[in-house]
């Protein structure tokens, strides 16, 4: 028997079914009927936000670190449009997200009425599908086909944008067993011919590489398992995109670290000289390449990916594989094995022993201060500080990401939440409520500027409101701090606009919203203070004033090549001649 009911019920019954259990919203006239339903349940917890773009962001956070796909509920018009950059930067880090608009009555669309927006034709461009749903019989349908887009393929937000008119009128409920999901089936199992030819590959390499990214985390846990069973097996060595850092363990022993414009010397130079590159989930980003004729020169490539139109879109794959990233691990294993897990040992061991040559200059040394608060020793107590402990950690976007990308250590798959594709400044302090949210019991832990906290610093009234006790890490060097170091090093250090001032008290700011303040300036008495914000059962404000001009290196500067990264001055100087880098 079919059920009848309001389109506004639907969402609701389409949420529970799908099994969501928080989503992030704000109200508004075009979604007043949703909210009465959602007041009416006790099934789905409400998170409201105080900016739709926070509230997206929070539903990337909940999503990445739950591998469910986050939900979000918008009102029309502003509501909508605020969701945008949320939108955007989902579809560049590939996150699953649900995000529901409202809409102006369907006989009022295209008479520019109160908030009205033209929903569908501004999100085109940032999300994987959308829908505008006219009539309410096809509501309950959509919602679940956008569930399945939003979670099959390569992840990403879908929208979903609801006219008021539809939320009140009666229509039949589809349950998702019945949604029309065929028509999107994307390809998971990898080409067995060319995944015999990677193995065989393999075995020949002398030089080779793993080179992982976010789609191995996206793909599930056992995608990582298996990554790890085979770089165990193969002693092959492996780098990560700042996406991908926990797909393999940080304390790993084949571990090269991050690669990429602040990536590590050794990780660049042996994706530089490496004669078999496997690409495991990861886009070519133009972060990670450099000067595009010079990437990799005398390598061959192999490239696995979900996402068909990302293999060769940049960097031309001799080995195709389209597939789940999974899937094809584990069939790769199973082929390599098959044909006797064999090596080129004897070459593997002398290409280690090059690695671990660029390995002695220590690109991440840095010159410490007994007065100053360098921001690398900063991260270093917090490595050391919390190590070990239940913890995620979120960032904002800017020199503090980078070192923290470089300093901080993840053994585990999903709980390392940045914005890496679009760089959106504004996104950690959300994010790392929509972590917290998800594992309330957890140590979460924003890593942040000051000027990219203070984008999206509204939402500390939402971590207050439902408990949530983030810890707000801020690197507070007064400065725009990325852009003032390439201001220095590659425009003649004219410093155009890149200064902060009127700065607030972070500590009265942080009083003012309810939660704890605490402002550090000494090295002495950091460890302190960390572990002041650790013990403090709220949400956290932790200033820390850092040396204001800090560099951020290794740096490979714009349009050059792995092997020619910037370093800084306390790296060792002997070990770079003839690599093309250059100390600074």
């Amino acid at each position: 028997m079919t059920k009848q009911m309001t389109g506004a019920k639907m969402v609701v019954q389409a949420l529970k079914d799908q099994g969501v259990e928080v989503v992030f919203g704000y109200p508004g006239g075009a979604v007043l009927p949703i909210y009465d339903e959602i007041f009416q349940q006790n099934g789905i917890r409400h998170i409201l936000v105080r900016h739709e773009q926070g509230a997206v962001h929070m539903a990337e956070g909940y999503a990445r670190s739950t591998g469910k796909p986050g939900v979000v509920i918008v009102t029309s018009g502003p509501g909508a449009t605020n969701a945008v950059t949320g939108l955007t930067d989902a579809l560049m880090d590939s996150i699953p997200l649900v995000v529901l608009s409202g809409q102006v009555p369907t006989f009022l669309i295209g008479t520019d009425a109160f908030q009205e927006a033209d929903t569908v034709g501004i999100t085109r461009a940032c999300t994987k599908h959308n829908w505008l749903v006219k009539e309410t019989d096809r509501l309950a349908d959509t919602i679940h086909q956008g569930f399945h887009v939003a979670t099959h393929g390569r992840p990403g937000p879908v929208l979903i944008d609801i006219p008021k008119d539809v939320q009140f009128a009666t229509g039949t409920y589809v349950p998702p067993a019945k949604a029309k999901i065929s028509h999107y089936q994307p390809r998971v199992a990898g080409d067995r011919a060319a995944i015999e030819k990677l193995a065989e590959l393999m075995e020949t390499a002398e030089r080779p590489i793993f080179y992982t990214g976010g789609g191995v985390i996206n793909s599930g846990p056992e995608a990582s398992r298996l990554l790890r069973e085979l770089v165990e097996a193969t002693d092959f060595p492996i780098t990560s995109t700042l996406m991908g850092l926990g797909a393999y363990p940080g304390s790993g022993k084949n571990w090269l670290g991050m690669l990429g414009m602040h990536g590590l010397y050794e990780a660049n130079l042996a994706m530089h000289g490496c004669d078999l590159m496997i690409a495991v989930g990861a886009r070519f980003d133009d972060r990670i390449t450099g000067r595009i004729p010079d990437f990799s020169p005398h390598s061959k490539k192999a490239h696995i990916d979900i996402d068909p139109s990302s293999i060769g879109k940049v960097i031309h794959a001799d080995i195709p594989i389209v597939g789940d990233v999974g899937n094809v691990l584990r069939e790769l294993l199973e082929i390599w094995k098959a044909r006797g897990a064999r090596t080129n040992k004897a070459q593997v061991e002398r290409w280690w022993g090059k690695i671990d040559a660029w390995k002695k200059v220590d690109c991440l040394a840095y010159r410490g201060s007994e007065s100053t608060i360098k921001p690398q020793y900063a991260l270093e107590r917090l490595e050391a500080l919390t190590k070990g402990r239940d913890r995620y950690v979120t960032t904002e976007v800017g020199q503090h990401q980078m070192w923290a990308a470089q300093f901080l250590h993840f053994d585990e798959p999903n709980r390392w939440m940045t914005s890496g594709g679009l760089g959106t400044m504004g996104y950690g302090l959300p994010a790392s409520v929509g972590v917290q949210i998800a594992h309330p019991d957890s140590l979460v832990i924003n890593v942040a500027g000051e000027a990219s906290w203070l984008m999206n610093m509204q939402e500390m009234g939402t971590a207050v409101q439902f408990r949530a006790p983030v810890k707000q890490f801020i690197l507070n060097n007064e400065r725009l701090g990325m852009v003032r170091q390439w201001q220095q090093l590659l425009h003649g250090e004219r410093y155009s606009h890149s200064w902060s001032e009127s700065l607030p008290d972070f500590v009265k700011l942080a009083e003012a919203f309810g939660a704890k303040g605490i402002k550090v300036d000494r090295p002495g008495d950091l460890d302190e203070a960390i572990r002041a914000m650790l013990e403090y059962d709220g949400p956290v404000i932790l200033d820390v004033l850092v040396e204001k001009h800090e560099n951020c290196f290794p740096m490979i500067p714009s349009g050059k090549p792995h092997n020619e990264m910037l370093l800084g001055s306390a790296a060792t100087e002997g070990a770079i001649t003839g690599a093309g880098g250059a100390l600074v």
